[in-house]
């Protein structure tokens, strides 16, 4: 990585962070001078809106209703400090991109009250590097260090929203009069800016109402998840592809092959990717990913790609890494199966949340007691939640622009809420028998099992987003067989 050069301010009119041990100790008039001119003017006329500025202008109309009269500020957040003088890449916060559609760093959507009713909404913004004072080759985030920002006015023309200069709003900020409301967690500045006007339980019900906002997606948002799913279903034949080299590496091939799919088609994976070898796959977030791979061995594949609009796919296969399950991994996995589509099944319009997965958990609590692992009958099981030494986690979440989307929305809204058309969500049983586990015969101990799919609540019932990927037994063996060649 190049280093940066120690900096002056030629023009005197922002300070630029001088870096220390750089090998320039200084920048001479002459050259200040010389790179102020001889720029080409790159600014892009014929820019359209973005895919989603319809929607993004419906969502904030919402919002607007929801908070009549009061000033509303949603942060995208700031670079995050990996180590020293490096940063982890940037993932703008979800609130703002589901209002925005845009990822910048630093952006601050501001919606003004317009009176008793309505909003003026203004996205404040980083211009263009200065090219007076040397921003934009001396300072470490200038553009010919990180790359070319958006102008102001083609913001404008992408976003559909007035773009202001964002160095300029905290002040604002501070002066402003009249009932706020922030998004936490993201802008310590524009926090700052409001401290003495802003209170925590107001701001999070602003947090709640946008939460909840997304449970139900609307058409850009499935299109958007199933490129994610269809990107991820890719991924997951790339995986079956090289097992041979996993094997001779570790669980990490398996990682990194999944990974280039979501960077090619996609921004990145929408989580750590699970790719859980041998006892491993009992490990409900096991992303270490540092374990062999050996054959005759189960590898529990939980990955997503994310979209380069940052929807995810979450889905996950346990695949047979010599593909051939054995008699017992077979009956472990019907089981899981039977169980995934008891609760697919349960997923309709008007059907409460919880169904689907109390379905799926009565099988498994069945198969349980048919194989003599807990003392039945299952209704004992279930009202003592039994089961769960072997089921561990719940059967499904909401899906989105966070892998578990929706996450703050009200338990009536949400977990003891109603399915509607148009929310999408995961159905993925497990079963896993830990390693140490001396409650069940010594053959299933370190075996772990796990389907997930993403369904799509219909007017009529569900589609299935990730049916490309097999699923049954018989099929997962006879697709990795093809792809094997």
């Amino acid at each position: 990585m190049t280093e940066q050069p120690a900096p002056e301010n030629p023009e005197g009119d922002e300070p630029i962070k001088q870096r220390k041990n750089g090998l320039y100790p200084a920048v001479s008039a002459e050259l200040a001078d010389n790179m102020k001119s001889g720029w080409a003017d790159t600014e892009l006329h014929d820019l359209r809106p973005i895919p989603q500025a319809a929607e993004t202008a419906r969502r904030r109309a919402e919002l607007s209703a929801r908070f009549p009269g009061e000033r509303l500020v949603i942060p995208a957040g700031n670079l995050k400090t990996r180590s020293n003088d490096t940063e982890y890449g940037f993932r703008a916060s979800t609130e703002y991109v589901y209002l925005t559609g845009d990822q910048t760093q630093d952006g601050v959507l501001v919606l003004e009250p317009t009176g008793e009713q309505g909003h003026e909404a203004t996205i404040h913004l980083l211009p263009r590097s200065n090219r007076e004072n040397g921003e934009f080759w001396l300072d470490g985030q200038g553009e010919l260090w990180v790359g070319r920002r958006h102008s102001l006015t083609e913001a404008e023309r992408l976003l559909g929203v007035p773009a202001r200069d964002v160095r300029e709003l905290a002040g604002a900020l501070a002066e402003a009069t009249g009932p706020v409301r922030v998004v936490r967690g993201h802008d310590a500045g524009v926090e700052t800016a409001l401290t003495d006007k802003v209170t925590a339980e107001r701001d999070e019900e602003l947090r709640v109402f946008i939460s909840e906002q997304r449970l139900v997606k609307d058409g850009f948002e499935i299109a958007e998840l199933q490129k994610a799913v269809d990107s991820t279903v890719r991924g997951f034949e790339d995986v079956v592809k090289v097992l041979d080299k996993a094997e001779a590496t570790s669980e990490r091939y398996i990682e990194g092959t999944f990974f280039l799919r979501a960077r090619v088609e996609g921004n990145d994976i929408g989580y750590g990717s699970i790719c859980a070898a041998g006892p491993h796959a009992t490990t409900l977030h096991w992303v270490r990913n540092d374990g062999p791979v050996r054959s005759g061995d189960l590898l529990l594949l939980d990955a997503g790609v994310e979209t380069n609009t940052l929807y995810t796919a979450d889905v996950t296969r346990t695949l047979p890494i010599n593909g051939t399950y054995t008699e017992l991994q077979r009956k472990i996995y019907d089981a899981v199966y039977e169980a995934q589509e008891a609760g697919i099944a349960a997923v309709k319009p008007g059907a409460k949340y919880r169904d689907f997965h109390d379905a799926a958990q009565r099988v498994l609590a069945e198969k349980l007691v048919e194989w003599g692992l807990v003392e039945g009958p299952v209704e004992r099981v279930l009202e003592l939640g039994l089961q769960r030494r072997w089921t561990l986690h719940g059967t499904g979440h909401m899906l989105g622009l966070d892998v578990h989307d929706c996450a703050v929305a009200r338990t009536e809204t949400y977990v003891d809420g109603v399915l509607e058309p148009g929310m999408v969500l995961t159905v993925e049983p497990g079963l896993y028998f830990q390693a140490d586990d001396l409650t069940v015969p010594e053959e299933y101990r370190g075996v772990g099992v796990r389907i997930e799919d993403d369904i799509l609540v219909t007017e009529d019932g569900n589609r299935n987003l990730s049916a490309a990927l097999p699923r049954t037994s018989a099929d997962v063996e006879a697709w990795m067989a093809a792809l094997k060649g």
